[in-house]
């Protein structure tokens, strides 16, 4: 990995801070302290992090189903549109993932807003822009959502399921919203929190407290861009299960060593799939190694399937849901 300066700090920041990050008046000052280095260190290795893209901010990680809609989508298209089509994507506000894939569907979006009447909305006006149809394929069960994985080895097998969580109040939505945007790099970010919501400190960090008891939020803690970590390598394998067996096999495959992310989603219409997971790693071929012996350990092997490895990365940023 090509780390900026202070390299051991950067490492124990990026690898140990993705969860756990303190709930306090000063985080970056007990960070420094549990780390040995100053606040200012502290502070100014994020500000690098942020500054390089090896972060894409410091924040948390909704549950599915905590506020809003969401949404995975996929359009073939022709390869010398490709470009045009993918920044006519990005120019929405709640695209919050674009992809190419090798696939004759080559470009993949995450759409994310505050309900599915909007994602809709924005779905069409898409389709008219390129004149292309969208293929939606809507979240039915999340098994496993783990992005925040240690960078020095590939996903550790989990066997703990995705719950279900309460959602985003109405009268929290302004905090929600704030935390998508990321927390300031100051001596005393979540003060700043506060004065902008014309509450107490302490109201702010007994909310996010509960939010993460409650499983609302699944981490608070530094978003790694596993790109720029040198996992350069993503594959998403989407399988053709029986719909019996369906909720069996994906928690069996979640379990897995490698699998960073398992969901059951509908299928489409032209597109039979219905399990879905990824694997990242740090060549084609330790993914593909990856993958097979999850897909061998879940008894997955003679199950209809295709492995979609991403090509280009046209948008990648956090879901926002609330702002």
């Amino acid at each position: 990995m090509d780390w900026p300066a202070n390299a051991p700090l950067t490492d124990s920041l990026l690898n140990g801070w993705q969860r756990g990050f303190p709930l306090t008046r000063r985080p970056f000052a007990d960070i420094g302290h549990a780390q040995g280095v100053t606040q200012a260190e502290v502070i100014d290795t994020c500000a690098r992090l942020l500054g390089n893209g090896a972060i894409s901010r410091i924040g948390g990680v909704w549950s599915p189903g905590a506020g809003g809609a969401a949404l995975l989508c996929a359009i073939a298209v022709p390869q010398d549109r490709l470009l045009t089509v993918a920044e006519q994507i990005n120019a929405h506000p709640g695209v919050n993932h674009n992809y190419e894939r090798e696939h004759a569907l080559n470009l993949w979006f995450v759409l994310t807003g505050p309900d599915q009447a909007r994602l809709e909305q924005t779905l069409t006006q898409i389709e008219r822009d390129t004149a292309l149809p969208v293929l939606r394929m809507k979240m039915v069960r999340p098994y496993r959502i783990d992005l925040g994985f240690d960078l020095h080895q590939p996903a550790q097998a989990d066997i703990r399921l995705q719950r279900s969580a309460p959602p985003v109040q109405p009268e929290q939505r302004p905090l929600a919203a704030l935390l998508e945007a990321g927390l300031p790099l100051a001596p005393e970010p979540f003060d700043l929190w506060a004065a902008a919501l014309g509450c107490a400190s302490d109201d702010v960090l007994r909310q996010l407290q509960a939010w993460l008891d409650a499983g609302t939020l699944r981490r608070f803690g530094l978003i790694v861009r596993h790109h720029e970590a040198g996992f350069t390598a993503n594959a998403m394998t989407v399988f053709d299960l029986p719909d019996s067996e369906v909720d069996a096999l994906g928690q069996r495959l979640a379990a897995q060593p490698g699998v960073t992310l398992c969901y059951q989603r509908q299928r489409a219409p032209g597109w039979r799939y219905n399990l879905y997971c990824m694997v990242h790693g740090r060549s084609r071929d330790q993914t593909l190694q990856l993958l097979h012996a999850a897909i061998d350990a879940a008894g997955l092997t003679e199950q209809p399937r295709e492995v979609l490895f991403s090509r280009r990365r046209f948008k990648q940023t956090g879901a926002r849901y609330f702002a």
